[in-house]
């Protein structure tokens, strides 16, 4: 029976050491990535990991899932295994006993976490609306310079893979695929 714990953070800046400081855990798996969504790399680690009996251990709810249905499939997913979910700051335990309490608590705390998600974005568009209006926004700086664009296009031309190109360069297969659609 492992204590495993999940921690989240949005991006690589921010630091994980508050969250289930203090909590023994046997191991933990950390995602710097945004909760929007249930893609994350050492969430599903997690998922493959968990074994019956298992506890995991989670900061917040918000820290799992930032919408209502992801939230519940975590968990679900979870306790159907056999692996009971610990909430830390909330005090919640989730074991898959259908109770009706802990159902509706899971559903407005998850609720919660994605009012709190919508407003966050809410706040960032108000800014950079206002920010664009006075002149000071000017956006995200380009993730290619000129001179790596045009490696990049003669790369590709020369028959170069996307995915080899976004390694060297440092950057996503995506923003390959942005600049040359752009070209």
């Amino acid at each position: 029976m492992a204590r495993i714990g999940y921690i989240r953070v949005s991006t690589v800046e921010q630091n994980t050491a508050r969250q289930l400081d203090g909590v023994e855990l046997d191991k933990a798996f950390t995602d710097k990535a945004s909760g929007r969504t249930r893609d994350r790399a050492q969430l599903e680690a997690l998922m493959d990991y968990a074994r019956e009996g298992d506890t995991v251990f989670v900061h917040s709810l918000d820290r799992l899932a930032r919408n209502v249905v992801d939230l519940q499939t975590i968990i679900g997913d979870l306790n159907t295994a056999g692996v009971t979910v610990e909430v830390v700051t909330q005090g919640l335990r989730f074991t898959g006993d259908d109770n009706p309490m802990s159902r509706l608590l899971l559903q407005m705390l998850g609720a919660v976490a994605e009012f709190e998600l919508a407003t966050i974005r809410e706040r960032q568009a108000e800014g950079i609306a206002k920010a664009r209006k006075r002149g000071a926004y000017r956006g995200r700086k380009p993730a290619l310079s000129a001179e790596q664009i045009a490696e990049m296009t003669e790369r590709l031309a020369a028959g170069a893979s996307v995915t080899q190109v976004a390694r060297d360069l440092g950057v996503t297969r995506q923003t390959v695929y942005n600049y040359r659609a752009a070209s």
